[in-house]
């Protein structure tokens, strides 16, 4: 190779290697997006061992690797995210929320990530009593997590009769002791917790799914930009594989093609 071909070899090496690191730096100056959650919802975003995990959680930091940003989890009650949102406390919220009319009149969805629908958690003595499930129980002394969809739903089932928590552990402790018939949640969170908690001995499940319905990640309303990188990104995470990896790891199951 010539003296002036090695030179102009050379040349293009240090340009790719500038552009490598002009993306990377890029990547890096995007700075950290500050993304609200709610930590008792397992499996979706729950804390381990002092550690925030979970679905949510593992795909929007894939999200957020995908686009460059680094990641700061803000942790606060369900039902003050998409108020902090509102005031440019969080940029975004991932906290298993479902897609509905009135909330879209507030915040922009992205592209549904999960597709979940709701169950009733009972006491194991009252299996029988309760196993027509929403036709049984309504009239009946609920428990549900505040700001849900799952109290909306409880709340149309016995107005008036449906005490909510910050947390649904709190809720689950409440239909334990006594304090309400069923506890009303979505599928994968009541699965979740008859499977792995100490708690739920003495509870079950009932067979019967209502509402099944999609969860999206909420971004302000005027940052269309934001939330067409998400979707993007979304897209590239499905694509990929990523996401049909982390679907796998929290429900022990392939998504189903739609």
């Amino acid at each position: 190779m010539s003296h002036f071909s090695r030179n102009l070899a050379f040349s293009a090496l240090l340009a790719g290697a500038a552009l490598a690191f002009s993306a990377s730096a890029l990547a890096e100056d995007r700075g950290p997006l500050r993304v609200g959650t709610e930590s008792s919802y397992a499996p979706f975003e729950f804390t381990q061992d002092g550690k925030l995990v979970g679905f949510d959680i593992d795909l929007a930091e894939a999200v957020c690797q995908e686009l460059g940003y680094q990641i700061e989890w803000v942790q606060m009650p369900f039902d003050g995210l998409i108020p902090a949102m509102l005031t440019s406390q969080v940029d975004m919220a991932v906290a298993s929320f479902t897609v509905t009319e009135e909330r879209a009149k507030r915040i922009n969805f992205s592209d549904p990530y999960y597709r979940s629908g709701i169950t009733f958690v009972v006491r194991a003595d009252d299996a029988d009593k309760y196993a027509a499930g929403a036709d049984a129980l309504k009239g009946k002394q609920l428990c549900a997590q505040l700001g849900s969809v799952s109290a909306m739903k409880a709340e149309t089932l016995s107005p008036g009769m449906v005490t909510t928590f910050n947390d649904a552990y709190a809720g689950y402790l409440e239909l334990k002791q006594g304090g309400c018939e069923a506890m009303v949640n979505d599928r994968p969170v009541n699965q979740y917790f008859i499977k792995t908690s100490k708690g739920a001995e003495g509870l079950l499940e009932l067979a019967q799914v209502m509402d099944a319905e999609d969860m999206a990640m909420v971004i302000p309303k005027g940052n269309e930009e934001l939330l067409a990188e998400v979707n993007k990104a979304l897209a590239a995470l499905k694509a990929n594989g990523k996401y049909d990896e982390l679907y796998t790891k929290w429900f022990g199951e392939a998504p189903k093609a739609k």
